[in-house]
C-alpha cells in the first residue's frame, strides 16, 4: 500500500505530501530528481548547467517557493488535477509539458527540452505525485496566486520604490540583481530586473500576478495567513519592479481571442479604448467596468 500523507487534512488546507517519506517502488527516484530540478534548475539547465545550458540562471522555486509547495506562492497543487486545461493566453489545450517549456522560456527566459526526455519526464512525475490525492478537475484552494482588491487609482512605480528599499532590497539586491548560493549555481533570491530575470512574456509581468504573489509571499515571513505588505504596497512594488529593464520577447500568439485578453497585459491590441499603459499600471476598475458592460450587451 502507498505511503501517503495527507493532503487535505482537517482544516481544510491543502498539504503537500512528504517527499521524505517517498519510497523507491512508487517511481521515487525519477520524482525526486523532478523535484530537484525545480528547486535547483539552474545546475542542471542553467548557464552552466550539468544537463543543459538553455536558462538565465534562475531555479523554478524562486518563484514556485518551496518547489511548488506552498498555497497562493505559485504552488502546483492543482497542476495535476486541472491539466490538460484550456489557457487563453495560448488559445490550445495546453499540456503539462507544454506548460512546463512555456515557463522556460518566459519565466527562465531559456528555451524548451525534449518533452519526451528524462528531464520532462522527472518534472512532470513531480508535479503529479504533488497534487496526487487532489481529485481531477478540482483546484485547491491557494493553487493560484491570491487575487488582490483593485485600487482607486494607478500602481506607483515611485511610490514602490521606497517599499523595495525598505523591504525587498535587503534579499534582492540595490540593483534588483538577487543574490547567489555559496557555489554560484543558483539563486537564493532571484533577480528581479536585469539581463538574469524573467522577461516581459512570464506571468510574473502582469501587475496582478506580481501583486498578489508578494502580497502573500514577500518579503520572507510572509505568508497569506499573515502578509506583511498591505494591498496598496503590494501593487507599488509590482509596479516599480516591472518598470525596471529586462529581457524583452515577443510572443505574437498569445492571446488569439482579444476579448479574452488579461486586464493587465501591457502590449495591445485590445477590444476596449483604454492605453497600453493603463493596462499595465492601472487603475484597473474602468477597464474591467467596461468590459463587464460590453459582454451584457452582447448579451442582449
Amino acid at each position: 500500500m502507498a505511503d501517503v500523507s495527507a493532503t487535505l487534512p482537517a482544516s481544510g488546507i491543502w498539504q503537500a505530501p512528504d517527499i521524505t517519506r517517498l519510497r523507491a517502488h512508487e517511481n521515487g527516484d525519477l520524482i525526486r530528481y523532478g523535484r530537484e530540478l525545480i528547486a535547483n534548475t539552474s545546475r542542471y539547465l542553467g548557464p552552466k548547467g550539468s544537463v543543459a545550458s538553455i536558462s538565465n540562471g534562475m531555479n523554478c522555486q524562486n518563484c514556485h517557493i518551496d518547489a511548488g509547495t506552498v498555497p497562493f506562492a505559485n504552488c502546483f497543487s492543482g497542476v495535476s488535477s486541472m491539466y490538460p486545461m484550456y489557457r487563453p493566453r495560448s488559445g490550445i489545450i495546453e499540456s503539462i509539458e507544454f506548460r512546463i517549456n512555456d515557463c522556460l522560456k518566459r519565466s527562465l527566459n531559456g528555451s524548451t527540452i525534449d518533452s519526451t526526455g528524462k528531464e520532462m519526464q522527472a518534472m512532470v512525475a513531480y508535479l503529479k505525485w504533488v497534487g496526487r490525492d487532489v481529485p481531477k478537475g478540482k483546484k485547491p484552494d491557494g493553487a493560484n496566486i491570491a487575487e488582490l482588491p483593485y485600487i482607486d487609482r494607478a500602481a506607483d512605480a515611485g511610490k514602490g520604490h521606497l517599499v523595495y528599499s525598505s523591504k525587498c532590497m535587503s534579499c534582492h539586491g540595490t540593483n534588483g540583481e538577487g543574490k547567489f548560493n555559496e557555489d554560484s549555481s543558483g539563486f537564493v533570491y532571484p533577480p528581479l530586473w536585469g539581463e538574469r530575470s524573467y522577461n516581459t512574456g512570464a506571468g510574473l509581468y502582469r501587475l496582478t500576478r506580481f501583486a498578489g504573489y508578494v502580497k502573500s509571499s514577500m518579503p520572507v515571513g510572509a505568508s497569506h495567513a499573515k502578509p506583511i505588505l498591505t494591498d496598496e504596497e503590494a501593487w507599488d512594488v509590482a509596479a516599480y519592479v516591472n518598470t525596471q529593464p529586462r529581457p524583452e520577447k515577443d510572443f505574437p500568439e498569445d492571446w488569439p481571442d482579444l476579448a479574452r485578453k488579461a486586464i493587465d497585459y501591457p502590449f495591445g491590441p485590445y477590444t476596449d479604448p483604454f492605453t497600453e499603459t493603463q493596462h499595465k499600471y492601472g487603475p484597473f476598475k474602468p477597464i474591467a467596468e467596461y468590459r463587464k458592460n460590453q459582454q451584457a450587451k452582447a448579451r442582449k
